[in-house]
């Protein structure tokens, strides 16, 4: 490790090369507001003339390609991209509306080979996906953020911390489906990319200043080669508040509910809790009422659900309570690995030491290396490696088990020493 990997990152780099025209930051050391886009805002692309446009531009500017996507959470059904922002050296700033333009693999083409930039890009990249942009190598500036220590990690705090500038963030949750999008929503998204290219530039520096930009470009690379994810496994069991449904009956009222409930909120294009909070569905599993008046008195099922709403869900009440023992889910969700770790000590009590012993290991090791746990090795990772720990154990097995569950080298090369450390020296009792 060397002194630089152990540095903390500077307070503030404050580059404006190659940004906006301003001078740089106030005397007073305040963040430089940014207001409007260097060339304006631009027109939204919504047909098929001006997307080819785009897609000349696009091919034709240089250097990487600053990308972002608005979705439409908590108003529309999914994640679909409802704008997708764009920027790079050439060709300006594009701002397309994939309702218009549902199909974007043209543009994705023409961008083959080209890093893209995103913040958080693990968040985008489905909906991105799903209108045919895949990038073959990106750049991820909330990751960099993490892995060169930054406390706040933020599009904001970034943009302010590393380059001195404002950024405007009203507009982040609103409907962005709303159509015609309104001309302050489209600066803020045009602002979103605005700077992208610019902190991608001056946290390459600070990685690589820190040693750790190796580092990052593994991390990059996994996340671009990564497969889409699969389809989550009984995900009704998500909904918040379960955690007080022990009950199996009780559960497969929930599971009725929220299955009902996606049903219609897929039909509608709504986001599902609008159409019923999860609140409501715990309350009716905890009650199971035995009619729609006794349902309508549960909180959650007030005035704004009409009769034949409350008769819906009352239905779903009732298919859950005649289902047979047999066909009611059972507790907890069934999953590949080791148990929860709170269930370790009564189970493998030795587990559970190796478990303690890593796990401090680890938090050291982070600390000393200031990035979070979770980067430089996953929670996950730790506990599989515990519970069913190589044999014979040296660092070699170690380090295969920890790429069999997926590290990447720069971890394994990090962490393999300091668990092999861990796990022997908590013998099996």
């Amino acid at each position: 490790m060397t002194d630089a990997q152990k540095t903390a990152p500077q307070t503030s780099l404050r580059t404006t090369g190659g940004g906006p025209p301003d001078d740089g930051v106030p005397g007073d050391g305040l963040p430089i507001p940014l207001l409007e886009p260097r060339e304006g805002v631009p027109p939204v692309v919504a047909d098929a003339d001006a997307l080819a446009e785009v897609i000349t531009a696009f091919a034709a500017g240089t250097g990487p390609v600053a990308v972002d996507a608005e979705r439409a959470s908590g108003y529309r059904y999914g994640q679909r991209a409802y704008l997708v922002q764009l920027r790079r050296e050439g060709a300006g700033t594009a701002l397309i509306d994939p309702v218009g333009c549902p199909d974007l693999s043209e543009l994705g083409e023409a961008l083959a080979g080209t890093e893209w930039i995103l913040h958080a890009a693990t968040q985008d990249l489905p909906c991105l996906r799903d209108i045919g942009m895949r990038p073959s190598r990106l750049f991820d500036t909330e990751l960099a953020g993490r892995l060169a220590g930054f406390p706040r990690v933020g599009l904001g705090a970034m943009v302010e911390g590393v380059l001195g500038y404002a950024l405007e963030k009203g507009h982040s949750a609103v409907d962005w489906s709303t159509r015609p999008l309104p001309e302050p929503w489209l600066r803020y998204a045009a602002l979103d990319v605005e700077l992208l290219v610019d902190l991608r530039d001056a946290l390459e520096k600070e990685l690589d200043r820190q040693g750790k930009l190796e580092w990052a470009l593994q991390e990059f690379d996994a996340i671009a080669s990564a497969p889409p994810a699969p389809p989550r496994k009984d995900p009704w069991r998500r909904t918040s508040g379960m955690h007080k449904v022990r009950r199996r009956r009780q559960m497969a009222v929930v599971r009725e509910l929220w299955t009902a409930r996606d049903r219609i909120a897929q039909r509608r294009d709504v986001s599902p809790g609008k159409v019923l909070g999860d609140a409501a569905i715990v309350e009716a599993a905890l009650a199971l009422p035995a009619n729609a008046d006794a349902l309508g008195a549960l909180p959650g099922f007030g005035n704004r659900v009409g009769r034949r709403q409350l008769e819906q869900w009352q239905a779903a009440v009732d298919r859950a309570k005649a289902l047979p023992d047999a066909q009611l889910p059972q507790p907890g969700q069934a999953v590949q690995g080791p148990p929860p770790p709170r269930s370790w000590a009564d189970k493998d009590p030795a587990a559970a030491a190796r478990l303690s012993a890593a796990r401090a290991a680890i938090t050291a090791l982070a600390e000393e290396l200031n990035l979070p746990q979770e980067n430089l090795i996953t929670p996950d990772t730790v506990r599989r490696v515990c519970w069913e720990p190589p044999s014979p154990l040296t660092e070699a097995t170690v380090s295969t088990a920890l790429a069999t569950l997926g590290a990447r080298p720069w971890q394994i090369a990090l962490t393999a020493p300091a668990l092999t450390t861990a796990l022997a020296a908590t013998p099996d009792a």
